[in-house]
């Protein structure tokens, strides 16, 4: 194997960033055939080796090859040409442009006449998104109206168009379906039996382990090793990896929490919205988390909206602490003693040009405003003593939240929901896009705020998570709570026979 010329090595790379080592010395390849897989926390230096590979940042030291030869790569047309592609997190795609235009920009098809040929052009999508098996994808759509999957396959077919010889995948399956998921790893698979080096950058262990061949982790901008994947004399374990990732053992990810749950807080009847969600029933007790699992589409988010007041209940009461609530709008909720950390939190829970401290403050400034003039040093303290308490990392409370990592953003996000004080605290896709360090800390925070008696309902995709943190869960299939299940006994098999309405041997399920 160690006699195989890599499709891509990176010889002693550095790159700093005025006082910060972005990346020290860093020694890295990928071999036809196979995929190499990245990990490490957030601001670990992955994303800056990916930029240098893929040629949007320029390396202080070191030296790029490709295919043995010493290569230049300054801007992403350069590297596409030496073939080398990257399939970004966040989508690089012209929304309101269709498939075949999207396929086409930088190579459109003309007529004799320097005309665009339309024809040809959707002919040539159709090669190309047939040679990625994406044959369900009409080319003349607006790339806008297709899922996050689909996009994510009609980029894919245009790198594999381009001939690229490594594709870089950066955290691909963030904001996909589990049956897209499933898909973009049978393409995964067959892209590297073809010969491809595919360089995989993900936080999820169970993904890495499914996929990788080789496993590189980087921490604080180095390279801290790289562990053979398929080596049957070599046995690597997930505690190994994080290990490597955070510089010491995380042998109880989820945490150790004594359940000292109280009285009901949260009761749920009947609850109906838009969309052929519900009718819903359930209750939380005070102390208590209660996950809620079940595949995209099942209801969870909308049933959390619901309550939250974020969308309009058709039907059904909810009552807490006692006390009907009637939600019109999140403002409200939040008056009333709800508070809720949205799934994405850059889009519905941070202005990310705002400061860090005005982000944490926005929702509870009445308390720092008597007789309507707000008392900064008064704000100044109380965020930071959520800070304290979250870890939170930022340079001062001045600076603009984008300058976070994801982890600290939804610890932000957190402190937030800690100054309004709840009764009850709605979490969906709390670990969402953050790495295992900060899962780890998002996890104590949960169990902490639970611990104070917080009513606290945690939506997530991630089985592992719903099964490490719950109480209890509830599982939705179709807009309606199909199961309820004891968290700490729980299965994922059991969880999945409710999500799916099949049990484990095929037999169908009925509620």
């Amino acid at each position: 194997m160690s006699a195989i010329e890599p499709l891509l090595s990176v010889q002693g790379i550095s790159k700093r960033f005025g006082a910060t080592q972005a990346l020290s010395n860093v020694s890295f390849d990928v071999r036809p055939g196979e995929v190499h897989a990245l990990m490490g926390e957030n601001g670990a230096g992955k994303s800056t080796l990916m930029k240098i590979i893929s040629g949007n940042y320029t390396p202080d030291e070191g030296e790029i090859r490709i295919g043995g030869v010493p290569t230049v790569l300054s801007s992403p047309r350069d590297a596409m040409a030496a073939g080398v592609g990257i399939i970004h997190q966040e989508l690089n795609t012209l929304p309101e442009m269709t498939v075949a235009e999207n396929l086409a920009i930088g190579s459109e098809p003309v007529n004799g006449l320097g005309v665009l040929d339309r024809r040809r052009m959707v002919r040539e999508a159709r090669e190309k998104l047939d040679r990625v098996g994406a044959t369900r994808i009409d080319p003349r759509r607006p790339i806008g109206t297709l899922s996050v999957g689909m996009q994510q396959m009609v980029e894919i077919a245009r790198a594999v168009a381009e001939d690229v010889k490594v594709l870089v995948l950066d955290e691909p399956t963030a904001a996909l379906s589990m049956s897209e998921s499933e898909r973009l790893f049978e393409l995964i698979n067959e892209m590297r039996d073809k010969g491809m080096g595919l360089i995989y950058i993900s936080h999820r262990m169970e993904e890495v382990w499914e996929l990788a061949d080789r496993v590189t982790v980087f921490r604080d901008g180095k390279l801290v090793g790289t562990r053979e994947m398929r080596d049957p004399d070599v046995k690597v374990t997930p505690n190994d990896i994080v290990r490597m990732m955070v510089g010491r053992d995380v042998e109880d990810l989820y945490g150790h929490r004594e359940p000292h749950t109280g009285g009901v807080r949260l009761t749920v009847e009947g609850l109906t919205g838009p969309g052929g969600i519900g009718p819903v029933d359930f209750e939380v007790h005070g102390g208590e988390i209660v996950g809620v699992a079940g595949l995209i589409g099942a209801g969870r988010t909308e049933v959390a909206r619901l309550i939250y007041g974020a969308d309009r209940r058709t039907g059904g009461t909810v009552v807490l602490d006692d006390r009907p609530v009637s939600t019109r709008d999140p403002r409200e909720a939040v008056a009333q003693g709800i508070g809720m950390l949205p799934e994405s939190r850059k889009d519905q829970a941070l202005f990310l040009d705002m400061s860090v401290r005005d982000n944490t403050a926005m929702s509870t400034l009445k308390q720092f405003s008597p007789g309507g003039v707000i008392q900064f040093a008064k704000m100044k303290q109380a965020v930071a003593g959520v800070f304290e308490k979250l870890r939170v990392k930022a340079a001062s409370q001045m600076v603009d939240s984008r300058s976070l990592s994801g982890g600290n953003q939804q610890k932000l996000v957190l402190g937030r929901l800690m100054l309004e004080h709840p009764a009850l605290m709605i979490l969906d896709e709390p670990t969402r896009g953050v790495d295992i360090g900060a899962k780890s800390e998002i996890y104590r925070i949960i169990n902490d705020i639970a611990a104070s008696g917080t009513a606290v309902l945690v939506i997530s995709s991630d089985l592992p998570e719903v099964l490490g943190i719950s109480d209890r869960i509830l599982v939705m299939r179709g807009g309606q709570l199909v199961g309820e299940l004891d968290g700490p006994s729980a299965t994922e098999e059991q969880v999945m026979e409710f999500a799916t309405g099949v049990l484990a041997d095929d037999t169908p399920r009925n509620m």
